[in-house]
This record gives structure tokens, C-alpha cells and sequence, in this order.
């Protein structure tokens, strides 16, 4: 069975791998846009489920870390030469108005930086639990974007950055969402990860077996501000523009209804939701258009998506609150599983 999971695993990745090799090569701008959107919030999803799904926490700063790493990746990408261009109010400190390296070493840095405020950030508020560490990170998470408004001679203020080259493809987006995904999937199953959900469901229970309950929590929420910078670098490096605008507290809560469709606590469950609302999120702009059906005549309004996506989240908490997995993860038994069950119903 070991061995059949691994080759179904295999052949499933392969697949996936020419699926993409023929988007890249048949679909048009758009579509492929979209597509690259839904590896990167795989990617988010993932990011802020480690923390709120597993750990047990409730953290709304993933915004803010996705600033850190667009502005960081951007600010290492661009050429000096756009850099001065973009700086005309003030000019941007040295040595960063030098700086130009390549996008892969610029994304793991990226990464880093968001790790670090991570880090710095936990280090205070993770003693907090509840309403309390959530009003918490979104303050931080703020403070983050009025910083970077203020800091003139590093990020532009509140003009931001335009011209930053494009270098995320959908090969670059799916390639570091499949890597996320195996690494999250080996990080919970492992002994670190059980140490997780026993946080999760019981912390004093946990805290009486011997588990560090603050060293596990702030691991992980350093973790995953790490993925939320790459997530942010990743998108600024798609729509070559980043300013303080983009990183308010309605794009974490984007990525905080992609984690609750998906199901608390669930990889599967994330990786399905993020894909579902990315393509929803742009098949719904259409409700933000003027429409006319019949005689009735409807102005565009802006924002209606996400009042839509809204009443999709009430539905959900009040319906079906463990998501479209809960906590469940996809798993080749379930095919075998089913293929017992028809054998024996036909059997029978």
C-alpha cells in the first residue's frame, strides 16, 4: 500500500507538472494571472493555517508580513536605475539604491526579514490568547503599514514602488505552493506537529506532557510570517506595483475565509478553498459592474465581492462550520476504500 500511495502521489505530480507546462503554453494573460494568483494563496493559506488551524491561535497580522516581503523582494529586484527613478521625493539609502540581485536569493531574504518582525512580534503578544492576540497582531500588522508610509528613503511612502520586474510565472508561484505543501505536511506529521495540535486542543494538557508551549507557539508563528512574505514578494513581483494600500486588514481577511471554507486545521481543505475563491474572486467582479436584467437597471458598486464572500463566510459558520474538510486530510484510502465498499455492494 506504501509503495501504490507513492507511485498514485507520483503520477498525480506529474500530471499536475504537464497540466501546467500546457496552461503556460495555451491559456492568455488572464487566465494564466489567475492561476499564478492561486498558487500564491495557496501558499497565504497555508501560511496563516499553521498558526490559526493548527497551533490554535488567532492571528490577523498576515498582511502585514506579506508588506514586509513585497517591499523587501522589490526593493532587491529593481535596478538602480528604477529605483532613482521611483525615488524622486527622496532619494532611497544606501546601500539599497545599489543593491540588484537575483529573484531566488531576493525571495529567501524576503522571507527572512518577514520572519524576523515575525519573531519580534511573537516574542510579546504570543502570551496573549484569544480576542486578545487577535486585536494584537492586527494592531501590529498596522503599525507595519504606517511605518512603511513613513519611511520616505526605504519604501517610497505612500507613493510605493511601480516597475518592479516580473518575475513570478505560474512555474514559480505552483513550484514553491507544491513545496510548501510537502514541507507542511512533513512538519505535521511529525513530532513538532503533534506537539501542535496537542497546543491546540488542550494547553495546559500539553504544558503537563512536557511541551514548551511558548517555544512551539512562536516556532510557528515565525514560520509563518516566513511563508507570508514569500506569499507577498511572490504577488509584488506579479502586479509590479506594491504601496501601503494593498495591505489592509481586508486582504488577511481574504486569506482568513480561504482558511475557514477550507476547514481549520486542514492542508487539503486550504489548498481546495484558495483555488476556489482566487477563481471566484475574479468570476464575481461582475457584481461590481453595472448590469441591467430587464428593466432593471443595477449601478456598479465597488467592494460587492467581498460582501458576497461575506455572507458566504456567515453561511458557513452557521451551517457547516467545519469547513469543506474540517479537519480531514485527502488520502489514497479513500479511493481504496470505495472501490471496497462497490465490490462488496456489488457482491452483495
Amino acid at each position: 500500500m506504501w509503495n501504490k500511495k507513492n507511485l498514485y502521489t507520483g503520477i498525480s505530480l506529474i500530471l499536475f507538472i504537464i497540466f501546467i507546462y500546457w496552461a503556460d503554453n495555451n491559456l492568455d494573460p488572464y487566465k494564466m494571472r489567475i492561476l499564478i494568483l492561486c498558487g500564491i494563496y495557496v501558499i497565504l493559506a497555508l501560511s496563516l493555517n499553521l498558526v490559526n488551524g493548527f497551533t490554535g491561535l488567532f492571528s490577523l497580522g498576515t498582511a502585514g508580513f506579506m508588506a514586509v516581503g513585497a517591499y523587501t523582494c522589490a526593493l532587491l529586484t529593481m535596478s538602480p536605475e528604477m529605483k532613482e527613478m521611483a525615488f524622486f521625493l527622496e532619494p532611497l539609502i544606501w546601500p539599497l539604491n545599489q543593491i540588484q540581485i537575483p529573484f531566488l536569493p531576493a525571495l529567501i531574504i524576503s522571507g527572512l526579514v518577514s520572519a524576523v518582525i515575525g519573531f519580534l512580534i511573537a516574542f510579546p503578544v504570543l502570551r496573549l490568547k484569544g480576542d486578545y492576540l487577535a486585536i494584537a497582531t492586527l494592531g501590529f500588522s498596522e503599525i507595519l503599514r504606517v511605518v512603511i508610509i513613513n519611511a520616505q528613503s526605504i519604501t517610497n511612502g505612500a507613493l510605493g514602488l511601480k516597475g518592479i520586474p516580473k518575475y513570478t510565472t505560474v512555474y514559480w508561484s505552483w513550484g514553491l505552493a507544491l513545496l510548501t505543501i510537502y514541507l507542511m505536511v512533513n512538519l505535521i506529521n511529525s513530532s513538532y506537529g503533534r506537539a501542535l495540535r496537542a497546543i491546540r486542543e488542550d494547553e495546559t494538557a500539553a504544558q503537563v506532557m512536557g511541551i514548551n508551549l511558548f517555544y512551539h507557539k512562536i516556532t510557528a508563528f515565525t514560520i509563518s510570517a516566513f511563508l507570508a512574505g514569500i506569499g507577498g514578494a511572490l504577488q509584488g513581483n506579479l502586479i509590479r506595483t506594491v504601496d501601503p494600500t494593498m495591505y489592509v486588514f481586508q486582504l488577511t481577511f481574504q486569506i482568513l475565509l480561504i482558511v475557514v471554507l477550507g476547514g481549520i486545521g486542514s492542508i487539503t481543505g486550504s489548498v481546495i478553498a484558495a483555488v476556489i475563491i482566487t477563481v471566484l474572486m475574479e468570476a464575481l467582479r461582475v457584481v461590481e459592474s453595472p448590469m441591467t436584467i430587464g428593466p432593471l437597471h443595477i449601478p456598479g458598486i465597488s467592494g460587492m465581492r467581498m460582501v458576497v464572500f461575506s455572507l458566504l463566510l456567515m453561511v458557513v459558520i452557521l451551517f457547516y462550520q467545519q469547513g469543506f474538510m474540517g479537519q480531514r486530510e485527502f488520502s489514497w484510502d479513500w479511493l481504496s476504500r470505495k472501490g471496497r465498499d462497490n465490490e462488496q455492494t456489488i457482491g452483495s
